[in-house]
């Protein structure tokens, strides 16, 4: 028996759905009027003082850092782990010989849609070399989505001409039937439209309605074939955002498409669709970005894990560090930046802190998943694709790149390792709680399990058309984000990231905080991007200098930001569906398929 759809998805609304849906509509107006500033307190009384703590070494961290340092601010940055966060790469520990570095490691491979401008903003005013560290981001030709027992679909992000061969315009025409016979015309024609009212759907409906339905009830999935829930319910959730399309909101989910799909027609970008690093992030980008602050004078305080907020007359006094190494530290401060990742940071919250600002307490709905990465190191050159690859089938939502080719400055044998390895595939795992080919789930698995059953999951999608694309005998060696661990209770992560569950919009915070000398920044503040991505945290942060330039009195510049690209053609339909939405009434283009 299958479910019924959701009321929202009804073409007729009940008496009771409609006087929900305008009570939520007058309840969201405000908001809608400007929801990155939404909740957000008044202003505290100005201070002198120009002294700034940085909690978080992570991407928000160091975005805070880099605008802050510009306006004349007195920066210190205190960290536990590593700078760059989970956007890090790291050295493989014991794997570099004879004067070659070790092999890199990384939490996960990095990716810069052509609709981000606020990273591409701040990689501009980072020297590298003879140039900046913008000019290190190099496009991709093309991506792929692999299928098992069915054939692969290759799509050029630019026509590249190692595209325009017979064996790949073949296959991709052999993929884009197939898919077209698996998935009925009408399923087609439904989903088409699910997008088209999400494009035209405007803003007070996406907080108010879309926002509280799962994207899997938006598509419903439920009640259509499988290859529809496999390729286009589950496919744009798990390898495109990493989420779990039964949890993640429509209205996430929903702007993530239209980002994508105006990403890949050029509106709105700042450069090409897809580019990547040309070397090991922390070469081409951390590293000189920390040097660059360092010059400019920011001071950073590593191994340092903060552990609390203590507040004197309505303001914070102080945090407390505990050094890895032992012993604590007080770090006093006119102004505190919160910059830790939302679980950190939601341990920190006091109930004396949660009585002053209430809101805080709402952070402890917001969930978090995991995403992490593991690279195996091949012996031979591997030829895959010339840029992302899906897995569509896999059960771990796997997504990989080969790394070697976008690295001109690189020899892999002759720069990393022993010498026998030519190139890195490094792959993330998107779905840590689905069972495998080998009955169990990721979470459950340890270290070499994982190796192994990402590597048949990887071989099974790309060996499948007969010819060995990938082999068990290519891999030299693997390594697996050490964020993982493994103790008597299991297997855990130190690095999670925030999922945008259907409703907690309402649950994540603005930049300032009732306190009014403590500015909260990170990948789960509310941000025009939505996503937790570094492009998020980096836009949160100028947030958040921006409230301290207010609240200061400050007449330095603010930091510039910016707002996805909003097709002017749509904005009749999206006018036409605010007032049928305030009336109570579904979008125009509604209809049961």
């Amino acid at each position: 028996m299958t479910n019924p759809p959701s009321p929202w998805l009804r073409r007729r609304l009940s008496r009771r759905d409609m006087l929900r849906m305008s009570a939520i509509a007058g309840a969201t107006a405000a908001m809608t009027a400007n929801p990155l500033t939404a909740n957000a307190a008044l202003p505290g009384p100005a201070s002198a003082g120009r002294r700034v703590a940085v909690l978080g070494g992570g991407m928000s961290g160091l975005a805070a850092a880099h605008e802050l340092i510009e306006r004349g601010f007195e920066v210190d940055v205190y960290e536990g782990k590593e700078l760059g966060g989970k956007a890090r790469s790291m050295p493989v520990p014991g794997t570099g010989s004879d004067g070659r570095e070790p092999l890199p490691g990384e939490h996960g491979f990095r990716f810069f849609p052509g609709f981000y401008h606020h990273i591409p903003d701040t990689m501009r005013r980072i020297p590298f070399r003879d140039h900046t560290v913008y000019e290190n981001l190099t496009d991709t030709a093309a991506t792929r989505q692999s299928y098992q027992d069915r054939p692969d679909l290759t799509v050029p992000t630019r026509m590249d001409p190692q595209l325009l061969s017979v064996d790949t315009i073949t296959q991709s025409l052999q993929a884009a039937l197939d898919l077209g016979t698996r998935i009925p015309p009408d399923e087609w024609a439904y989903f088409s439209n699910r997008i088209w009212v999400y494009l035209t759907s405007c803003d007070a409906r996406r907080y108010g309605q879309w926002e509280y339905v799962s994207w899997w009830e938006y598509v419903d999935a439920e009640n259509r074939s499988d290859d529809y829930q496999q390729l286009l319910a589950r496919g744009l959730t798990r390898q495109l955002v990493a989420a779990k399309e039964t949890q993640a909101s429509a209205r996430t989910i929903g702007n993530m498409a239209q980002a994508f799909l105006l990403n890949i027609m050029g509106r709105g970008n700042d450069g090409e669709p897809d580019r990547l690093l040309n070397g090991p992030t922390n070469e081409a980008w951390i590293d000189p970005w920390v040097e660059l602050l360092r010059q400019l004078g920011v001071r950073f305080h590593m191994e340092h894990h903060i552990t609390e907020l203590r507040a004197r007359d309505g303001r914070i006094a102080s945090a407390i560090a505990r050094h890895t190494k032992g012993g604590r530290r007080r770090i006093d401060a006119d102004w505190f930046f919160c910059a830790l990742p939302a679980e950190k940071a939601r341990l920190l919250w006091s109930d004396e802190l949660r009585a002053m600002d209430p809101t805080l307490s709402n952070m402890d709905g917001l969930f978090v998943d995991w995403m992490t990465g593991i690279q195996f190191y091949l012996n031979r050159p591997v030829s895959i694709c010339p840029g992302h690859v899906a897995y569509m089938h896999a059960p771990w939502a796997l997504t990989s790149i080969n790394q070697a080719q976008f690295w001109p400055r690189h020899d892999f044998p002759n720069d990393f390792g022993d010498g026998t390895v030519v190139d890195c595939l490094s792959v993330d795992i998107s779905d840590w709680d689905t069972p495998g080919f080998n009955g169990k789930e990721a979470k459950d698995c340890n270290a070499e399990e994982i190796a192994r059953e990402v590597l048949a999951q990887l071989m099974a999608s790309l060996n499948d058309s007969g010819d060995e694309v990938l082999r068990g005998s290519d891999v030299e060696a693997w390594f697996l984000d050490p964020a993982i661990t493994w103790d008597d209770d299991g297997s855990h992560n130190d690095e999670p990231l925030l999922i945008n569950t259907t409703g907690s919009w309402d649950l994540r915070p603005t930049v300032r905080t009732a306190l009014p000398n403590l500015f909260l920044t990170g990948d789960y503040i509310r941000t025009d991007v939505d996503l937790a991505t570094m492009e998020g945290a980096n836009e949160s942060a100028r947030y958040a200098v921006n409230a301290l330039l207010e609240t200061t009195g400050s007449n330095a510049p603010p930091a510039p930001t910016w707002q996805l690209y909003q097709p002017e053609e749509l904005e009749p339909f999206k006018r036409i569906d605010e007032q049928r939405y305030a009336a109570g009434q579904p979008n125009m283009f509604e209809y049961d398929g």
